[in-house]
């Protein structure tokens, strides 16, 4: 190839006013098309064809599946549906004219106040790792590139063009980066680089991260993307420091990259590997590629997996008296308040929104699982009226929490969205529900014993100012186009919940770390979310991993032992109560005979068992040691400690709901 040819494959060929366009023109919206980078007519070298995600494919008005958004399949623990949910979208990327598929976002929320937290899995790096790389292997399997996004220290909206982030070096290499080493392990063919600064610089331009851990360090052989239009700000130093392609249009790379190599800023041998990095990985992604059909956009299949992951995910959190499930023979009158309820509460309208053929309501999928009720529905401006119609019911419904108005991808004050509204950005002033709406749970929850609140939105939500005032919570997070459907069923009880919290609860958002939403500057502290609670003592309000069934599960026998480069966690579960469900068994890790400062324990394997009533099967979790090395900053290497580990195994991490052992390693 000439130079001009290798420089042209760095290259995003989308026009920046076109992509702006999409934005704002009517019938169109960002990434309506896959937009295109680099390739090679002469050698036949194909181009790079980008579709946006994580919860669908971006691509195609009106066509995809809309699936959850990735913290409800976070809920679900279930690697084997996200591997299946990841083969789904790189189908629809192919039917959508895409070769690139952007879905496999793996960020730690460091604060539960990110905007994008709906984007990623959860708050603990090892769930984050396996769930991403069992979405990234799906997509892959289909032969499509998967994208793993954002590398790295990506945790905030409204500062992320301006914040320069730092830590130290284990909270590095312990907390931020092992779940993109493990995608990268597995395989990821691509990896985005973040808009923020990493200690001084540019991730799209920071030697270290991209260079050195990435590339050198983890052996990564893929290609390295730009984040989109502000992702690199100086061509030398991006195409030094190991950036190999400008995306989604050429500004500093191209006919600036060409003089920068003339002049001796950039040696040619950089452009080289860029240029071969991504050749190698088109042709191994181009062998025996099936041809893309239309006809899989939002086909029965794919929708059908969305269902399943809204019915795994959604999370009970209190269910007093047994109140839940609803009883259909004794439901008449069934009132449903709350201005969430009759909207399409599918999430962000950021890059990562997807245009469906169709959403289910919540209102709509509780109707639809209600045949013969009376299904009354409230927005609940009228508290007085609100009362009035929870006393004459047989059961009350809130469905409260929050919209893309209020949390979700930010670019600017002044940058509407299609629907003409502002951005939510972080959550910068409040994690509880809007004030309207705990007053009307307040007032309204205690009228009725049958009182339930389905919580909508992307991270965790302070409950302590109304939880006692209904019988029953439900967390649903965005759950897809047929997030209805399963709210439905799930309250009348056609599907057991069985959806675990990715993340921890805390009383009060003071028990969080401490972060500055609109700044330059972050540190971010070793410890965050459950570790941190453990470590200073302070009870959470509910612990991580926790969920409620409408059965009951019963761990005994507990075995622990390590078993050659494993240590092995054993017990026997049994559905103890009379109906069917499915439970996730948690493995954590204790250290508290470590010579360094450490986690009082952190989750390190998860399984998903389906029990039938009564039923008992013998479960085995196994955790690599590697899994257990601590990042010892003299010799600048992971390393294992040879002392007494605790191993425990249950149903969360709370104390209250492990059995455990330990073992010597």
């Amino acid at each position: 190839m000439t130079l001009e040819e290798k420089v042209y494959l760095m290259s995003g060929n989308q026009d920046f006013q076109e992509l702006c366009d999409d934005c704002t023109l009517p019938g169109r919206h960002y990434n309506h098309l896959p937009y295109p980078a680099g390739g090679c007519q002469r050698l036949g070298v194909e181009d790079l064809r980008f579709c946006d995600g994580p919860r669908g494919v971006v691509c195609g008005t009106g066509k995809s599946t809309c699936f959850p958004v990735t913290m409800l399949r976070g809920a679900t623990f279930d690697t084997a549906l996200e591997r299946e949910i990841g083969r789904a979208m790189a189908r629809e990327v192919k039917a959508s004219g895409g070769n690139l598929f952007a879905g496999v976002c793996i960020n730690l929320p460091y604060h539960p106040g990110w905007g994008r937290s709906q984007e990623t899995y959860g708050e603990e790096s090892f769930h984050l790792g396996e769930m991403g790389s069992a979405l990234m292997e799906g997509v892959q399997d289909e032969q499509v590139i998967a994208c793993v996004k954002h590398f790295a220290f990506n945790q905030m909206e409204i500062s992320r063009f301006q914040v320069d982030i730092d830590c130290d070096i284990r909270t590095e290499r312990e907390v931020f980066l092992p779940h993109f080493k493990k995608c990268v392990d597995r395989g990821a063919a691509c990896v985005m680089a973040s808009y923020n600064c990493y200690q001084g610089d540019h991730c799209g331009e920071n030697a270290y991260l991209l260079r050195r851990i990435l590339k050198q360090e983890w052996g990564f052989d893929g290609f390295v993307i730009s984040d989109f239009g502000w992702g690199i700000s100086d061509t030398a130093k991006a195409a030094n420091g190991g950036m190999d392609v400008e995306m989604p249009s050429t500004v500093l790379f191209g006919e600036h990259l060409l003089q920068a190599v003339r002049n001796g800023s950039v040696p040619e041998s950089a452009i080289d590997e860029a240029a071969l990095r991504v050749v190698r990985t088109l042709l191994t992604f181009a062998q025996d590629r099936p041809p893309a059909r239309e006809s899989v956009l939002g086909c029965k299949e794919h929708i059908r997996l969305a269902l399943q992951a809204a019915r795994e995910g959604i999370t009970l959190l209190k269910n007093r008296d047994g109140v839940l499930p609803l009883n259909r023979r004794k439901i008449k009158k069934l009132v449903v308040l709350g201005a969430l309820a009759e909207e399409q509460v599918i999430g962000d309208h950021g890059s990562s929104q997807v245009f469906p053929p169709y959403v289910v309501t919540p209102l709509q999928g509780i109707a639809n699982a209600a045949p013969g009720v009376d299904v009354i529905y409230y927005s609940g401006e009228n508290i007085g009226h609100a009362k009035d119609l929870a006393r004459q019911a047989d059961a009350v419904i809130f469905v409260v929490g929050y919209r893309c108005t209020d949390e979700g991808e930010f670019v600017s004050e002044d940058m509407s969205d299609l629907d003409g509204e502002y951005p939510g950005g972080d959550r910068t002033e409040s994690l509880g529900l809007h004030p309207k709406d705990v007053r009307m749970i307040q007032e309204v929850g205690p009228l009725n014993p049958q009182s339930t609140v389905f919580l909508i939105g992307g991270n965790m939500i302070l409950m302590e100012d109304w939880k006692d005032s209904v019988s029953a919570i439900l967390m649903a997070y965005y759950p897809g186009m047929e997030g209805g459907t399963a709210m439905g069923e799930i309250l009348f009880g056609d599907v057991n919940p069985s959806g675990k919290l990715p993340y921890v609860v805390p009383v009060r958002a003071e028990d969080l770390p401490p972060i500055q939403w609109r700044t330059t500057h972050q540190h971010y502290e070793y410890y965050h979310g459950y570790a941190r609670l453990e470590k200073q003592g302070i009870a959470p309000s509910l612990p991580y991993g926790f969920g409620l069934s409408y059965t009951t599960f019963a761990y005994r026998n507990p075995v622990f032992r390590r078993e050659g480069d494993s240590v092995v966690a054993e017990c026997d579960l049994t559905n103890t109560g009379t109906r069917d469900g499915a439970e996730v068994s948690q493995l954590y890790v204790g250290f508290s005979h470590s010579a360094v400062d450490r986690p009082v324990k952190l989750l390190r394997g998860f399984t998903r068992t389906f029990l039938k009533a009564g039923e008992t099967r013998h479960l085995e979790i196994r955790c690599p040691v590697e899994e257990l090395q601590w990042f010892n900053p003299e010799t600048r290497q992971m390393e294992l400690e040879h002392m007494e580990y605790e191993l425990y195994i249950g149903a969360s991490s709370a104390d209250r709901d492990l059995l455990w052992g330990s073992c010597v390693l």
